[in-house]
Formats: structure tokens, C-alpha cells, sequence
């Protein structure tokens, strides 16, 4: 990914955890992130891109980035998604990971949707029930390499295996020393040569 969409990408995530995080505050539940409150942000969110690329004499179309939010509560989580990549969740009661959203592919090869898409960015938002003690969010490089999309689902000993060094590390926060490690797999010639594109990969839990 160029340097640029990488900064598309980093104004989209601070943008969006500033706005969920001021949401909250005020709502505390999750279930009151409605469709209206999520296209509201994303028009918000684009409407700051559009602002820079104008300053910078740029179209907004070069800081085109897709989103993958996970918001996980105590007892539900909300995702929304704009585009490819994918966040995965395991229930912490059937230890079963789902997708709640599939990423969305154009009719072409490598296409899909972006938040600057004009007039509106197409937004799938979806509120789930349940205790999840693990995640996964993955940007489109890698999401044929860990989704069975034959079967529609995650499969549960892969990523078992992607959480297992955090569950056994007990630390709280970033494990800086895995981080490492998991750049380094990622960025590995074996990961390379199944894919030309961004391997982004967040993974986390809770107890």
C-alpha cells in the first residue's frame, strides 16, 4: 500500500476512535451506534479527507481507504464496514469464531468500496449478542489466506493458533515482543508469494 493510502488509513482510524470513544461516553451502549450514527461519521470522516487532498492538490480518491471497525462490549459488538479486509470474533461460550461481515468485492479484480466514495460510502453495520474473548481485524492481503470462503466461515484452529502467544504471554496492553514477531511472519516469503498486497493483521482478547 502507498505512503499515501497509508495516511488515508491512519486519518480513518484515529477519526473513528475519537468518534466512537465521544459516542460512548455520552450513550454507553452499544446498540445506540445506528446506522444513521455510523454514516454520519463516515460523511464526517470523508469530508476531512476531501479537506486535506484539496490542500494538498490531490483528488480524494488518492487517500481511498476501506474500514474495518470492531467495537466490543461486555455482552455484544458492533462492526462496521466499509469495503474488503474483515474482522473476525470468538464466542467465548462455543469458542466458535464468526464473521459478522464478509468483505465486499467488486465485479472486478481487486476492486471494492471506499469511505470517499462520493456521494455516500456504503456502509455494512452489524450488532451481534454474545461474550467475545478474542478478535481478529485484517486488511484485504491476507483475508484469502485465513477466511474459508467455500464455507463461509473463520476457521477456529487457525486463528486459535494466531491468539494462543497473547493468551499464554499475560500481559495487558500491546505485546511489543509478539507484535514483532507476528511483522515478521507477516512479512515473510512465504506470505509474500501468496500475496502482493497489504498484510495487515490486529489481534487482541480479554479475560
Amino acid at each position: 500500500m502507498a505512503p499515501i493510502a497509508w495516511g488515508a488509513v491512519l486519518f480513518d482510524c484515529s477519526s473513528f476512535q475519537r468518534l466512537v470513544t465521544r459516542h460512548l461516553r455520552k450513550c454507553n451502549a452499544l446498540a445506540t451506534m445506528d446506522d444513521g450514527t455510523i454514516a454520519d461519521w463516515i460523511d464526517e470522516i470523508r469530508e476531512r479527507i476531501n479537506a486535506t487532498s484539496t490542500r494538498a492538490g490531490r483528488r480524494p480518491r488518492d487517500y481511498a481507504a476501506t474500514l474495518v471497525a470492531a467495537v466490543i462490549g461486555p455482552e455484544s459488538a458492533v462492526i462496521a464496514h466499509v469495503g474488503d479486509g474483515a474482522a473476525v470474533l470468538r464466542s467465548r461460550e462455543t469458542g466458535k469464531w464468526i464473521v459478522p461481515s464478509w468483505p465486499f468485492h467488486g465485479e472486478y479484480a481487486s476492486t471494492t468500496r471506499f469511505v470517499v466514495d462520493d456521494p455516500q460510502a456504503t456502509t455494512n453495520l452489524v450488532y451481534v449478542e454474545g461474550v467475545f474473548d478474542r478478535f481478529a481485524v485484517f486488511s484485504d492481503g491476507i483475508e484469502y489466506l485465513v477466511l474459508d470462503y467455500r464455507e463461509r466461515l473463520a476457521p477456529a484452529d487457525l486463528f486459535d493458533r494466531f491468539v494462543a502467544p497473547l493468551v499464554n504471554s499475560g500481559k495487558a496492553g500491546r505485546d511489543r515482543k509478539f507484535s514483532r514477531r507476528l511483522r515478521t511472519y507477516l512479512d515473510s516469503e512465504k506470505v509474500r508469494e501468496a500475496t502482493d498486497d497489504d498484510t495487515s493483521l490486529i489481534l487482541g482478547m480479554r479475560g
